[in-house]
């Protein structure tokens, strides 16, 4: 299992990111995707998960309604669209199988006020 995270980076309050995370070595359509996100000093919290054809999604509270989950299953990537950003957003940000326990390196999103 290798999953590379990309996309992030450093935006105002109210901007807009996409995360892209590309997976290999595994069969990534038949599998539940999600999005997880760490602050320093702080455990791992869920953002959001997706079904492996893409038709059901779910959030965190904490994001619904900015963030959007997607996924294409051509390109064995999942995606996460984060708008309406909050200076609470910053963090650093992983996509996981669901069922691995298997990390990426993450990618930092930084949104400043």
């Amino acid at each position: 299992v290798q999953l590379v995270e990309s996309g992030g980076g450093l935006v105002q309050a109210g901007g807009s990111l996409r995360l892209s995370c590309a997976a290999s070595g595994f069969t990534f359509s038949s599998s539940v995707m999600s999005w997880y996100r760490q602050v320093p000093g702080k455990e791992r919290e869920w953002v959001a998960r997706i079904s492996s054809g893409g038709g059901s999604t779910n959030y965190a509270d904490s994001v619904k309604g900015r963030f959007s989950i997607s996924r294409d299953n051509v390109k064995n990537t999942v995606y996460l669209q984060m708008s309406s950003l909050r200076v609470e957003d910053t963090a650093l940000y992983y996509c996981k199988r669901f069922g691995s326990e298997t990390w990426g390196q993450g990618t930092q999103v930084t949104v400043s006020s």
